[in-house]
């Protein structure tokens, strides 16, 4: 896995790329990582991250999905809404309503060595801006 790179976009939003090789098959990642209720696999229990959307949850572009989380003990309530959905390469969530200014965040699989390179790239600003940023970085699920 290599390091989490940050920028800044030519609109001025923070900017977090990710990615990670994956001994698995491109349809198995995308099916495990398009699954909403994986996301509290995936992020640490401190923040007792929570989908509130109930089973079953059929992916596709307008669905949207609430969860619940605590950020420094406080409750906070995330919406987001699929914008793109194109199995089995890529889909992208925005957040609705949650503790960002703005939240986009595309998800996306591609083939490469016998097994798969899944790749994030988040955009997005917090309440506060700069001084901010340093804070928040920490509670983007799906990034530790």
């Amino acid at each position: 896995m290599n390091p989490p790179r940050f920028s800044r976009t030519p609109e001025g939003l923070f900017k977090l790329e990710t990615e990670l090789w994956l001994p698995r098959q491109r349809d198995e990642l995308f099916q495990f990582f398009a699954d909403a209720f994986n996301l509290e696999t995936l992020t640490p229990p401190w923040p007792k991250f929570e989908v509130l959307t109930p089973r079953p949850i059929e992916m596709c572009v307008g669905l949207q999905i609430d969860y619940r989380l605590r950020l420094r003990g406080l409750p906070l309530r995330w919406r987001s809404e699929i914008a793109a959905w194109e199995p089995p390469g890529r889909f992208v969530d925005e957040q609705r309503r949650g503790p960002y200014r703005t939240w986009i965040h595309e998800h996306t699989f591609e083939e490469r060595d016998g097994g798969t390179l899944a790749r994030d790239v988040v955009q997005y600003d917090v309440i506060g801006g700069q001084l901010q940023q340093t804070c928040c970085v920490s509670v983007i699920p799906g990034s530790w």
